[in-house]
């Protein structure tokens, strides 16, 4: 797919960064997600945006770790919503791009706040999934983990088929902690330095992912935006291309001459 004139210059200017980098980071969010068929955000997409649900509350709310604690139900209802607007989904031309790009490059790291798995579906392996994964599920009584395809056929809440304890995806609910192994990941590689970073289809509203960005930018490190709409990141970033992911990132790679054309998704 070509990408509309207008952005061309732009391009070849961010094709230049891509070529030269050697560790590059990849932050991603929703909006990649989006050209999947996903609903961006709120509901992890727009399921619920600007409204309440129809039990009266937030989404926020039904979705956070004290609602979790004390009336799991009503969490596990809308996380099963979430999942179901998830499946039957597959990777775009975004998420095979970057793991086309890792098989040939290496130096390439994924962090992602996506909890739809597609980054690994799609082949990518530095893949650091700071909110967790819908398809991991923990029990909250033995900490036993179990893999699911899908959330079809579970008791909801369900039950842990080694104690018989409440599981949970491993996600992370509003009022969480993140992941300490996947922070920690994530600190690793901010220290090792990388010479590109690369924000797609994200928001970027919450510190840890608009920090690196912005840190990165004031560093001299190249940096490139890649959203339809403009973010806390926008003003900061040295290139920011209005496109979106599914779009965008394909027509990058080849134009940095790594020949990987539209995608193969």
């Amino acid at each position: 797919m070509n990408p509309p004139s207008p952005h061309s210059s732009l391009l070849a200017q961010a094709a230049g960064l891509l070529a030269s980098a050697q560790r590059i980071l990849f932050i991603t969010g929703a909006g990649l997600s989006a050209d999947s068929g996903l609903p961006t955000y709120r509901g992890v997409g727009g399921l619920y945006e600007g409204q309440l649900t129809e039990l009266g509350i937030p989404i926020e709310q039904a979705l956070s770790g004290l609602m979790f604690k004390r009336r799991p139900e009503v969490t596990w209802q809308y996380l099963a919503r979430i999942e179901a607007a998830c499946r039957g989904a597959r990777p775009n031309a975004a998420h095979y791009a970057m793991a086309r790009l890792e098989a040939m490059h290496g130096g390439v790291t994924v962090l992602t706040q996506n909890i739809d798995g597609f980054h690994t579906q799609a082949g990518s392996h530095d893949v650091i999934e700071i909110h967790g994964s819908l398809h991991t599920l923990r029990c909250t009584a033995c900490a036993r983990t179990r893999q699911v395809e899908s959330y079809a056929g579970l008791a909801l809440p369900p039950e842990c088929p080694h104690c018989g304890g409440m599981l949970r995806p491993e996600v992370v609910l509003f009022g969480e902690n993140l992941p300490e192994a996947a922070v920690q990941r994530y600190e690793a590689v901010l220290a090792a330095g990388p010479d590109l970073v690369i924000s797609v289809g994200t928001g970027s509203a919450f510190p840890y992912i608009a920090g690196p960005v912005i840190w990165a930018a004031e560093a001299g490190i190249p940096t490139i935006e890649i959203n339809p709409g403009h973010t806390p990141v926008s003003a900061h970033v040295e290139i920011q291309l209005p496109l979106r992911a599914a779009e965008a990132l394909p027509a990058l790679l080849e134009a940095a001459g790594l020949g990987l054309g539209a995608s193969n998704a």
